[in-house]
């Protein structure tokens, strides 16, 4: 899955990075590189699935997709 992120300087000297395809997903870091890496796993957490979503039934099988 490829997302878009926007990465803008911050007024307190961070840098910020959101992703505008997932409301209210954003994050910074003291560098670009630091930002990057910090909305990548706020992205992954934004996606997780919490565990009462998940339901484990015999019969159902969890697959997961890369998109």
């Amino acid at each position: 899955m490829n997302l878009q992120v926007v990465i803008e300087n911050g007024e307190d000297g961070y840098v910020v990075a959101s992703c505008p395809a997932l409301p209210s997903c954003w994050s910074q870091g003291k560098t670009r590189e630091e930002a990057l890496a910090n909305i990548r796993e706020a992205i992954s957490l934004y996606l997780e699935p919490a565990p009462a979503e998940v339901d484990r039934r015999a019969g159902r099988e969890i697959v997961e997709l890369t998109i």
